[in-house]
Formats: C-alpha cells, structure tokens, sequence
C-alpha cells in the first residue's frame, strides 16, 4: 500500500482527449519526465494507487496528454477525471541535484538561529514573484534562495535564516 508519505502531489487530471482512453494531465513539476518514470500514482477514493502510463506527450509547459495502461475508452478515462496525481518521492530522489517547490511540501521548516522546528509546509505560495512556504498553522515563511541554508532531502528539512520578529507577525 502506498502511504502519502511516499508521495508527493504533482498535479491533476483534466478532460479526456478523444475516444481511445487519453486524458489531459494538468501539472506542475516535470519530475515523471526527467527521472524516466513507468506510472503515476492516482488518489481513487482516497487511496493512493500506481496507473501505469502507455505514452503520453506534452501539450505545453503545463499540460500532458497521457495514455494508461488499460484505459482504453473514453468513458474509461472520464472516470479519472479531477483525480490528484502524485509522484513517490523515492523516484524522485533519484534526480539529485534537481528538487522542486512541489517536492518540498510536506518539508519541516528550521529555524537556523534557535534550530527548532517552526512548523510544516502545506502548500507553496508562487503567484508572485516573492514565493512563500504556506505552513499548515496558516504563517506565511519567505523562499528565497538568500535566506535558506540547508535542504536535507532525507530527513524532509529545510533551515532558513528567518527574519528577527518574522515569527511574531
């Protein structure tokens, strides 16, 4: 069984494409391109299960359209339709020197000056150009490159110099 742990949100599927069982895949980090992937995982009634992609081919920079494995028909493919699509980190991982936005939800943020814990990130706030870790207290934590010193992948950290009085806002 695959925990949500294991994974992380990437994106989501859209309409179907035709009558031989496409569908369009909304996302928003690549990874399932760049580390060479066989599946995608799909939340089916809040259960995390593995499709195994046939082909797919990009639409654009945010849009695939993908052929599973044994989904053959439209209505086959309807059935998909709004379903979260994730990617196991362990894959992932693989790509060493890359790590996304949407790779790091789910990441502890660390504070460097005291090096406690202030809180997990949610979701990542990228709709400006000053992007902001989003934590599940609902606190808004500055990304900038300036201000984090470590990422530790394995233990899903991530140590920022956080601004004097940032905290008490």
């Amino acid at each position: 069984m695959i925990r949500e742990e294991e994974v992380y949100k990437i994106g989501r599927l859209g309409k179907t494409h035709g009558v031989k069982g496409e569908i369009s895949f909304l996302f928003d980090d690549d990874v399932f391109d760049r580390v060479d992937a066989d599946y995608l995982v799909l939340m089916i009634d809040g259960i995390l299960v593995p499709f195994f992609m046939e082909e797919y081919r990009f639409r654009s920079d945010t849009t695939a359209i993908v052929k599973f494995c044994d989904i053959d028909t439209q209505e086959r493919a309807r059935e998909l339709t709004g379903c979260d699509v994730w990617f196991p980190r362990a894959l992932a991982d693989s790509d060493d020197d890359t790590i996304t936005w949407a790779a790091i939800v789910g990441f502890d943020i660390i504070d460097n000056n005291s090096g406690k814990s202030v809180g997990r990130i949610a979701s990542i706030d990228d709709n400006t150009l000053n992007i902001l870790f989003c934590l599940e207290d609902g606190r808004l934590i500055p990304a900038s490159e300036e201000l984090i010193t470590d990422i530790d992948k394995e233990k899903r950290t991530i140590t920022i110099n956080i601004p004097d009085g940032l905290l008490e806002l």
